[in-house]
């Protein structure tokens, strides 16, 4: 390794070869490669606690996005995660019927008794609207739903102009577990931030369960918890003591498998939020999935891809949205004052950039 660099073609040879017990994207590698650390694979890890269990992997389709869990876990553990996620989605999904969040966008601003998961996260919403001065706004739902990005699907420009006039987070009130809308015609989507919340519940159930080590992944939503599954990270044919995960960031401009930079983490999360998740073209317009809550359309702005690294996925969740509203500069201001974050940003030109301190190491070809 020079200057910080890494060859991406050797990262990805890595990746491939070094996950323990379990599939997990090639971006997310935690092992030594062809090299004996002295560690059994079903005994992996080093608190005690753990080397009566195996590594128990989880695969679901919720949110619409893929969810990949692996947990150095009794098996009923893992059946618990599943049965939590599932319960998510029956509160936060915008069109599932009888969900927390369809009925409050039919009560038509009457009070709506929800959750108290459901309750909290609107609260955290709120807060982060307000914190990025509406940036981030889970009332976005009157413009989201017009928009299909499944089915390459734009809205027409009147509807557009109409629904944007009901986006506004000041119009949201809870109190207790009742949830109103000031506004009627207002309607809740909490895509910006379910992933994130969702992260750190089952966070904090694998924590209280006592387990030690996993690796969470939801959509673009990464948290690694503990140490990896064994002791020795293996980086360009050097074993350096440490058990940090190493994960990696797709490339925005490249392919589902290129990597553009990696980092060593525990106990962190890692955001990520790209134009290239979900797209289509009308009339040789590219349109990004990524609302602008001013004005209804796809945002408008210098970066590709926008990745967080925080305590809570929560936070970088809310705050990897708001980065595509700020533009490059503004964002990276923001990584480099607030203290919570670290973060690497990628523009248009596949220019990557990391926040002071950040830890990331830049990919090359």
């Amino acid at each position: 390794m020079e200057n910080g660099t890494l060859s991406r073609r050797r990262f990805l040879m890595l990746a491939a070869g070094s996950v323990c017990a379990m599939a997990v994207p090639a971006w997310l590698t935690s092992c030594s490669a062809g090299q004996d650390d002295g560690v059994d694979d079903a005994t992996a890890g080093s608190d005690a606690d753990n080397e009566a269990y195996e590594v128990q992997s989880l695969t679901l389709f919720l949110f619409d996005t893929v969810i990949q869990i692996s947990a150095l876990c009794a098996p009923e553990l893992m059946d618990r995660i599943s049965e939590r996620c599932r319960f998510f989605e029956d509160r936060f999904s915008r069109t599932k019927e009888g969900s927390d969040i369809w009925n409050i966008n039919q009560a038509h601003g009457a009070p709506v008794e929800v959750s108290e998961e459901t309750a909290r996260c609107i609260e955290a919403s709120i807060a982060y609207s307000e914190a990025s001065g509406g940036l981030f706004d889970i009332s976005i739902g009157a413009v989201s739903s017009l928009w299909d990005f499944v089915e390459g699907i734009k809205p027409d420009d009147d509807a557009i102009k109409e629904a944007v006039k009901h986006v506004d987070y000041r119009t949201i009130s809870v109190d207790g577990t009742t949830v109103t809308l000031s506004d009627p015609d207002a309607m809740l989507d909490l895509g910006g931030i379910a992933k994130g919340f969702i992260t750190d519940d089952l966070v904090s159930m694998l924590r209280e369960a006592g387990c030690k080590s996993a690796m969470l992944s939801l959509g673009g939503n990464v948290y690694v918890l503990g140490e990896s599954f064994r002791g020795n990270v293996y980086v360009l044919g050097e074993s350096f003591r440490g058990d940090d995960w190493n994960v990696g960031v797709q490339d925005p401009n490249g392919t589902a498998n290129d990597v553009i930079a990696s980092i060593p983490v525990r106990d962190k999360s890692l955001v990520t939020s790209g134009l290239y998740e979900r797209s289509f073209t009308v009339d040789d317009v590219l349109y990004y999935h990524i609302l602008d809550p001013r004005t209804g359309y796809p945002v408008k702005t210098d970066l590709a891809s926008a990745s967080i690294v925080s305590d809570s996925s929560t936070d970088g969740d809310a705050y990897s949205t708001t980065l595509f509203l700020m533009g490059h500069d503004k964002a990276m201001d923001l990584l480099n004052s607030d203290e919570r974050f670290s973060g690497l940003l990628v523009d248009m030109n596949d220019t990557a950039t990391s926040s002071a301190g950040s830890g990331f190491t830049l990919l090359n070809e």
